[in-house]
């Protein structure tokens, strides 16, 4: 059994995430959200893009399938696919 890091949680310790917070807060990424924050977005959508995704059902399909490591990929709880949905849609594009 692997007790070390996933490959995903190894690529995401590359992102600047100093940097990430300071653009979130520049266009108000996280103003008034309760469930889904900036960092989570990108980190699903990091995973869609590795993975090879092609739509929201199947992101999803795909965190619920790791949903035991799901915390230590940087996610508080599992997410769903209209939650995705109203941030992607939501969310300024420049973050």
């Amino acid at each position: 059994m692997n007790l070390g890091k996933t490959l995903f949680t190894q690529l995401m310790e590359f992102v600047p995430w100093i940097s990430f917070a300071r653009i979130v807060d520049h266009y108000g990424g996280d103003f008034r959200v309760r469930s889904l924050s900036c960092p989570e977005q990108f980190r699903a959508m990091a995973l869609a893009q590795l993975t090879y995704r092609e739509s929201l059902r199947d992101i999803e399909t795909c965190l619920l399938a790791n949903q035991t490591k799901l915390y230590s990929m940087g996610f508080n709880s599992p997410i769903r696919r209209s939650t995705l949905a109203d941030a992607n849609e939501g969310r300024d594009w420049r973050i």
